[in-house]
């Protein structure tokens, strides 16, 4: 009797650790850390109803490292990032970024851009290595854009090569079973391109649509997804895509100019990950987060003028005329003065 009991504990033990017990996300954040209408506290906001986020449009590593930043302020946690190098064509190109809270998920290696040595895609996908805090389940979470192009036609030749990246996938972390492939296909799940990768993998998302539309409350294209071997589909508690216009109150054009064109999609993985707010609660930032010196009020030596972490210019600063104060009061004490361009 005493063996079956602890063969049982062993099996209950075994199956607790197969649900990941997270909140998946992917955002197509609309050309992240261009121009200077972005509400960073905004898509904090948003972003801290997950635990990960895989984002696609990312164009300069400070934008993460502010995401970042309020995403600490509205949860009162620490959260974690790391991206990609710039990708693309000529003189346009992106980075692709993953950002995860620190209490739930932990990073665990392998963040590589896909080795392409057929040239199939215009921006090659990202992928890492991750492990869940609460069962210890490791996951891969890989992201990638395909090109949008100027019809239909021009996308599905990388569609059709996500078949071979997600075999790549497969040969790079072959300790891990769990893949989730997300991102911005612009194509919706139905299209017949999917057809080799549908041998691997099934979309979680297939009503609806992620793309804001001029109207408020319409939206136009399903071409954000999440991608999850058939085996593990049963272990998804909920899937959609996330209105956060109509989260925020806000219109379309509000949502569109500040935040993005896009919505996230996503995924809860596992009973026991917590449900997704169906409204955003207000923005009431708990205890502060000690910032390290690299993220404090910094100071540019020679026109002495001092940023604050939420402004444009605070990242800009050369490395060798950075000047880091613990306050602004700080810096005013010691001559500087703030920024004009400052929120």
């Amino acid at each position: 009797m005493r063996t079956i009991f602890l063969l049982l504990i062993v099996l209950f033990h075994s199956l607790t650790l197969q649900a990941l017990d997270l909140r998946f996300a992917s955002w197509n954040i609309e050309r992240l850390g261009h121009g200077q209408q972005k509400s960073y506290a905004t898509l904090a906001r948003v972003a801290n109803q997950f635990d990960f986020l895989a984002i696609q449009e990312l164009m300069t590593e400070e934008a993460l490292h502010r995401l970042r930043q309020e995403l600490e302020s509205v949860s009162g946690e620490r959260w974690e990032a790391i991206h990609s190098h710039l990708l693309g064509p000529g003189s346009y190109k992106e980075m692709y970024g993953f950002i995860w809270r620190r209490s739930a998920v932990s990073y665990v290696d392998g963040a590589v851009v896909y080795l392409d040595d057929r040239q199939l895609f215009v921006r090659e996908p990202y992928s890492a290595r991750f492990r869940s805090r609460a069962t210890e389940r490791e996951f891969v979470a890989a992201t990638v854009h395909v090109l949008y192009g100027r019809s239909v036609a021009d996308r599905v030749a990388e569609v059709e090569a996500l078949s071979r990246y997600w075999q790549w996938l497969e040969e790079v972390y072959p300790e891990t079973s769990l893949y989730l492939l997300a991102g911005d296909f612009n194509l919706a799940p139905s299209h017949a391109a999917w057809a080799s990768l549908r041998r691997h993998a099934l979309p979680l998302i297939v009503e609806g649509a992620s793309t804001l539309s001029a109207v408020d409350g319409r939206y136009a294209n399903l071409y954000d997804n999440i991608w999850l071997p058939p085996r593990h589909v049963d272990e998804v508690v909920e899937a959609g895509v996330y209105r956060f216009p109509q989260q925020l109150g806000w219109s379309h054009e509000q949502a569109r100019r500040h935040v993005s064109d896009h919505a996230p999609v996503y995924a809860r993985i596992g009973a026991g990950a917590r449900p997704i707010p169906r409204e955003l609660p207000e923005a009431k930032p708990r205890a502060a987060v000690p910032r390290s010196g690299a993220e404090a009020v910094r100071g540019n030596r020679r026109s002495r003028i001092y940023h604050r972490p939420d402004c444009p210019g605070h990242g800009r600063i050369a490395e060798a005329n950075r000047v880091p104060f613990e306050s602004p009061a700080a810096a005013e004490a010691a001559g500087y003065r703030l920024a004009g361009n400052c929120p």
